[in-house]
């Protein structure tokens, strides 16, 4: 028989000295245990056939009284051929899982935010995400936790009231772009908290959901591309863009001869040019925080004009961009570049659409390959199978085009003042 020790009062508990184990008895295995100026419960038991120290609590935290109690439900669980100390593990990870299970949509929200933050390339792009958010998702749902957004919740902040010009409308059909980008967003966050383990099952955002309850963007909003263009102007244009001085009308041409974004041109720096192989290599991202859209380098093959154009720029010492603002010395801003083309008298162009009137021209003018021509622009393809096969960036091949281009340009500005002189042009347009 195991030796059963005496019953002590809460008088004498208080009263124990000395570091080690002491039996207070009522419960077998029941001891306070003293390390230092701490004292706690601890049940020393055995189970699953090893003798185990289960803690019951601090003293006096927990009382004399209560640590009996606690030592004889788990004397019971023992019996019933459960261990205590696994049960208590999985009732505080169940606890914890229902306190994660309550964060809260916005908490999500930023935490998704600043797991991004990295891969944005600018500011502009974090603050959009985050007033969107904060104008229209927050006050619905911001509060509630990410694991009970539903679809009707989704629905409810994509279909909030807002006022028009011609009245109340709902934020899908009134500001379709905003309400389709919230939308994503709202997406984005709910598959961080499920990831994350805040959230089950489908997500409520997901468009595959929706559809079968909001009509489709196409249909409330009609899609303005960027004005551009007709390539059959461009000669006209690129007469009248030549004669205007100023490194931004440069700049302005340059986008066009290369068919590159704005901000790949206004951060263009001298190092990235080669001159002798005719080439242009503008890195995946740039220290002054410009760069390719996709995040992956993209080669120009720069053609007669383009270099003719490089070669007439001057050089500042200390300076590294191709194209500085004459202000400032830093790089040109993009209002920059839509301000030669106001003082060009055409407000209906953006320097973004020159893009597509290279589009055009290439697709219906020439009988280079779909894929080279969207090479070019450094657009992926659409088609998957498609992007795997054609792994190379088919530079020879685009090296013909943007020469045929800028001979486009040339010719088409000859015929202009061809036609302006009522002489008949009869050599073919390439």
């Amino acid at each position: 028989m195991p030796k059963i020790a005496k019953e002590l009062k809460s008088l004498a508990v208080s009263n124990l000295k000395g570091e080690g184990l002491h039996a207070v008895g009522g419960v077998p295995g029941l001891y306070l245990q003293i390390v230092g100026n701490s004292r706690s419960w601890i049940l020393n038991k055995q189970i699953d056939g090893k003798r185990r120290k289960m803690g019951l609590g601090s003293y006096p935290f927990v009382t004399l009284a209560e640590a009996r109690d606690k030592a004889r439900e788990a004397h019971k669980q023992i019996m019933d051929g459960l261990n205590p100390i696994e049960e208590r593990r999985a009732r505080k990870a169940q606890a914890r899982l229902k306190a994660a299970k309550a964060k809260t949509f916005q908490k999500c929200a930023e935490a998704c935010i600043e797991a991004k933050r990295a891969g944005w390339k600018n500011k502009k792009h974090i603050q959009q995400w985050e007033n969107t958010l904060e104008t229209y998702a927050y006050p619905i749902i911001g509060g509630l936790p990410a694991a009970v957004i539903d679809a009707g919740l989704v629905l409810e902040v994509l279909e909030q009231p807002v006022n028009t010009a011609g009245g109340t409308a709902t934020l899908w059909n009134a500001r379709t772009e905003t309400a389709t980008r919230l939308r994503c967003r709202i997406e984005a966050v709910l598959d961080w908290a499920k990831v994350h383990g805040f959230r089950e099952g489908d997500n409520p955002a997901n468009w595959k959901t929706l559809k079968h309850a909001l009509p489709a963007r196409g249909k409330v909003q009609k899609v303005n591309h960027h004005p551009a263009l007709p390539y059959a102007d461009m000669g006209a244009f690129m007469s009248d863009l030549r004669k205007r001085g100023g490194i931004t009308s440069r700049a302005l041409e340059f986008v066009i001869l290369t068919a590159t974004r704005s901000s790949e041109v206004r951060g263009a720096e001298w190092e990235e040019i080669d001159f002798e192989a005719r080439l242009w290599t503008i890195p995946a991202k740039r220290p002054n925080g410009t760069g390719m859209k996709a995040g992956r380098e993209h080669r120009v093959p720069l053609s007669d004009a383009a270099i003719k154009l490089l070669e007439s720029l001057p050089r500042y010492e200390g300076n590294s961009l191709i194209f500085p603002s004459s202000k400032t010395g830093g790089m040109t801003s993009d209002s920059a570049l839509m301000a030669v083309l106001r003082r060009m008298g055409r407000n209906d162009l953006t320097v973004h659409g020159f893009r597509s009137t290279f589009g055009d021209w290439a697709g219906e003018k020439t009988d280079y390959q779909y894929e080279v021509r969207q090479q070019a622009i450094a657009h992926k393809l659409p088609d998957k199978a498609d992007g795997a096969y054609f792994r190379s960036d088919l530079f020879v091949k685009r090296i013909g085009l943007m020469e045929d281009w800028a001979r486009y340009c040339g010719m088409a500005q000859a015929a202009q003042a061809a036609k302006t002189d009522n002489v008949v042009s009869i050599r073919k347009a390439v």
